[in-house]
């Protein structure tokens, strides 16, 4: 069986929502597993030695284009030899934990994990996206329309044009319920959707070991 990779993003530890629903998915994973903890071992940030290294050749590169690409290089061998994926990643300010942007910077390079003339080297292996909220942006809710986040991710995981992955997409709302009295009359709402989010996250680790089998 080919591992799982894990990639966790939120800054709070085991204080985590994101994590702790992924906590759930790992409970019933049955397999070796990959793990990356980016607010522990930040990825640094795409530089242009990064980026020119990717289209010069490896015998001209400087010292920085070659230890640029030395990192994309593990971070791109670890993403495509894996045969699942579970990342966490939170609504930050609407959008993604920058340490996770970086990552994907890193591992999204053309004709290496995606290419424009057919299939992502991934293309179909399963992915559970976990990304835990303060509030709620569901049909219907005040800041519906607000998240930029999830669709974000899910074109550049899932698009049969970029990463291919075929994600599917965990979110625990209203964290803050517990927390802010302004929310207390929501925190019924927050537990029935963490009870969901751990529940689906374990249906979908059993369902991943058959996949990635």
């Amino acid at each position: 069986m080919s591992y799982l990779l894990h990639i966790d993003s939120s800054s709070l530890g085991e204080a985590s929502v994101s994590r702790q629903v992924a906590r759930s998915f790992r409970g019933q994973w049955q397999g070796p597993v990959v793990h990356r903890d980016l607010a522990a071992s930040p990825v640094p940030h795409l530089t242009a030695a990064g980026i020119t290294a990717r289209d010069t050749d490896p015998a001209q590169h400087s010292p920085e284009q070659a230890k640029a690409q030395a990192l994309q290089d593990e971070l791109i061998g670890e993403f495509l030899g894996a045969g699942a994926y579970l990342f966490t990643v939170p609504m930050y300010n609407l959008s993604m934990p920058s340490a996770f942007k970086a990552w994907l910077d890193q591992v999204l390079v053309t004709e290496r994990t995606f290419t424009h003339h057919g299939a992502s080297p991934a293309a179909g292996r399963p992915a559970l996206l976990v990304s835990a909220r303060g509030g709620s942006y569901a049909p219907g809710a005040p800041r519906e329309g607000l998240d930029y986040l999830v669709p974000t991710l899910e074109t550049v995981l899932g698009h049969e044009d970029l990463l291919g992955l075929d994600v599917t997409t965990v979110t625990p709302e209203l964290t803050m319920a517990p927390h802010a009295p302004a929310l207390a009359s929501l925190l019924p709402l927050h537990e029935a959707s963490m009870t969901a989010a751990h529940d689906h996250a374990r249906a979908l680790a059993t369902a991943f070991v058959a996949r990635a089998a």
